[in-house]
């Protein structure tokens, strides 16, 4: 095991460091930090910037502290901690741990926000932080290394885990320390000394003496997890490391972990697990730089090009309403509760019109934060509601959309509009890439198609998490495999693992002719890329979409593809299947053609279906249905979803096309 303490040193293209030079040394940062506290926008609850926050209604957030106040809270125990090892289930605990940190925040709102009655909602904060400090750990079993290493189902106190829970939790107790620290000293003496002992043995610590974190990127694989745990890190090195030195030494890690993700994010901004985990990857390293900003006085002013491409992603992704476009793990349709002020922050300040009412307009219909997004988010979605300076107004029109599209080519996605400015009539989005990104699909050459901002050929999304969501049979899950995607099976191959599965881009897009064309051999282990090429584009003048499919196939199935035991379609077939993943109620017609309407589609915010048309007529139509047992699918879908898979006729086997016109219903 890699251990050790030395820095390392950054390459001179990594923004941060070409940006900051030695000023985001050690050395240095141990005086531009002092009275960093005293800089930070959130400010101790004493402050009179709470008064603001204290008069608005915040009722949803108050009811359920309310209901909660002087009842037994969440009890994460170790048989719920076993279950991710003994039977791969991940929720009951992390479930637990998320409703006991949840109460906390909620606590700690209520403490900052009522003056008179801060004493009750005190002790509440006072219980719930000693519960953390209590808490054998601060990881997730599903991260921790103890059985890999041990055997042991058991948290192993003597070795803390440095994970996203432990990143959360340390988060947590910086900024409940922060907003209410000299009330916890009145109150409670000696716990804010145990949070500080807690902090430096669970974090500080194996933060600096290990270098074997995987998330730290050192290997070049850079994920979600540099920047979030970097972020919280950030957080509790200002907040509870008092020795100057340490606290310069522990930040000035956290900018050489942030520079390496930010170094891997390409021109274009784009984010290869997709727009849900944008909140948690990018948004958290731009919070991480906003907290440098504020606590060094502007002297890590974060002004760089790579950061107007990263704000600009969430709205390129944008379908209409709360759909977007999700590829990876990611759900369909946004999560309530994101912290849209920070993105209006950062869109304001790189002058994105489009970015600023995007996030003008969510945020105006989430005004009140949720307690499910972390006390630091809450905290600054508060002290964005008592002021209103700097805000602009949100658009009447929430799915306002005035670019044509995009096209990102480093992960090779296209959506186009066919009205461009609205999210009227068809959206088309259409994928490349390969398949070993994060968090990945096999879903290389998928495409989405709207009607009116809502989904009716979808991707299906993340399915709950479990012990296989991230092992070695993560592909035997439905909503993983090609199958179950919008995508080609040449053979009744499921797509290969890895970024030699991959397209070949034939042609790009442009605002003028809105075309996409792959090659997409590669993605199956066929000889070359051009052994099926996929063409998708948006007709406007037509109001149509079409999907082309071309294919010159080899006689046999390349050795070493066949689907992993257990997935659809089964092996050896010599079958040519083309699927579309269909939302809502299908209607299967005799004269090849089909119709869907958003029927069953919870949220659905539009009556209009898609019909569709094909060629070949003499495709063989075959219809599966998907019953969604997992509510993280059947909240966003309804009760199923549904496949159409056009089975080619013998003639068209070894060579052919395929062609599907998909239309607005009126």
């Amino acid at each position: 095991m890699a251990t050790g303490t030395a820095a390392v040193e950054a390459p001179p293209r990594f923004p941060l460091r070409r940006a900051w030079g030695v000023r985001a040394d050690a050395s240095s940062l141990v005086e531009t930090l002092l009275g960093s506290r005293d800089r930070l926008t959130i400010r101790p609850a004493s402050d009179a910037g709470w008064q603001l926050p204290a008069v608005r209604p915040l009722l949803e957030l108050r009811a359920q502290a309310d209901a909660e106040k002087g009842t037994p809270g969440p009890q994460p125990l170790v048989s719920h901690y076993a279950r991710y090892f003994r039977d791969g289930n991940r929720t009951a605990y992390e479930g637990l741990v998320a409703s006991r940190q949840q109460r906390l925040t909620r606590a700690v709102v209520m403490a900052a926000v009522n003056g008179p009655s801060r004493e009750e909602w005190l002790d509440e904060v006072i219980d719930g932080a000693y519960l953390l400090c209590e808490q054998s750990s601060w990881s997730w079993a599903a991260h921790d290394e103890v059985f890999t290493r041990s055997g042991h189902v058991v948290p192993d106190r003597s070795r803390p885990y440095l994970d996203l829970g432990a990143g959360e939790v340390v988060a947590q107790l910086a900024w409940l320390d922060h907003v209410l620290g000299a009330a916890l000293d009145e109150r409670a003496p000696g716990l804010r000394q145990r949070i500080r002992l807690e902090t430096n043995e669970r974090v500080i610590r194996p933060f600096l003496d290990r270098l074997d974190w995987h998330w730290l990127g050192l290997d070049g694989d850079v994920h979600n997890w540099n920047p979030w745990i970097h972020s919280n890190i950030i957080a509790a090195a200002l907040l509870l490391v008092e020795d100057p030195e340490l606290q310069a030494e522990v930040v000035a890690r956290c900018i050489e972990g942030l520079d390496r993700f930010f170094a891997s994010i390409p021109a274009d901004g784009a984010i290869d697990e997709g727009f849900a985990y944008w909140w948690n990857g990018a948004g958290r390293a731009l919070e991480g730089l906003a907290l440098l900003e504020e606590a060094s006085g502007g002297v890590l002013n974060p002004d760089l090009p790579v950061i107007r491409a990263l704000v600009a992603f969430p709205r390129r992704m944008h379908l209409g309403h709360r759909w977007f476009l999700n590829v990876a793990d990611g759900p369909a349709r946004a999560h309530e509760g994101l912290p849209w002020g920070m993105l209006h922050h950062w869109a304001l300040r790189v002058g994105d019109s489009e970015a600023t009412q995007l996030a003008a307009a969510f945020a105006a219909v989430e005004p009140e934060p949720n307690a499910a997004a972390g006390l630091g988010r809450v905290l600054t979605s508060l002290t964005q509601l008592g002021s209103s300076s700097g805000r602009s107004q949100p658009s009447e029109r929430p799915d306002l959309l005035p670019s044509w599209g995009t096209y990102l080519p480093s992960v090779q996605i296209m959506l186009a509009r066919q009205t461009p400015g609205t999210s009227e009539g068809l959206t088309l989005a259409a994928k490349g890439g390969h398949n070993g990104e994060h968090h990945n699909h096999r879903d290389v050459g998928s495409v989405v198609v709207a009607v009116d901002g809502v989904p009716l050929l979808v991707d299906a999304g993340q399915p709950t998490y479990t012990a296989q969501t991230f092992g070695p049979d993560r592909y035997q899950i439905r909503a993983m495999q090609s199958a179950w995607h919008s995508v080609p099976a040449p053979f009744g191959l499921e797509q290969g693992t890895g970024t030699a599965f991959a397209a070949t881009v034939l042609q790009e897009p442009s605002p003028e002719e809105p075309t996409l064309a792959l090659g997409l051999g590669a993605a199956y282990g066929l000889d070359h890329a051009e052994q099926w090429i996929r063409t998708s584009l948006i007709n406007r003048e037509l109001g149509n979409v079409v999907i082309d499919d071309r294919w010159n196939l080899p006689a046999n199935p390349p050795e070493g593809t066949d689907p992993p035991e257990g997935t659809d379609p089964p092996e050896g077939t010599h079958d040519v299947d083309i699927a579309y993943l269909v939302a809502g109620t299908v209607s299967v017609g005799t004269d090849a053609t089909a119709t869907i309407t958003p029927e069953g589609i919870p949220a659905a915010e539009t009556t209009k279906g898609l019909h569709l048309r094909w060629k070949p007529a003499t495709a063989v139509v075959l219809v599966d249905e998907w019953l969604l047992d997992d509510p993280l699918l059947s909240d966003i879908w309804g009760e199923k979803l549904t496949r159409l898979r056009f089975r080619m006729p013998v003639e068209h086997r070894a060579s052919g096309a395929f062609t599907l016109t998909v239309e607005a219903t009126s």
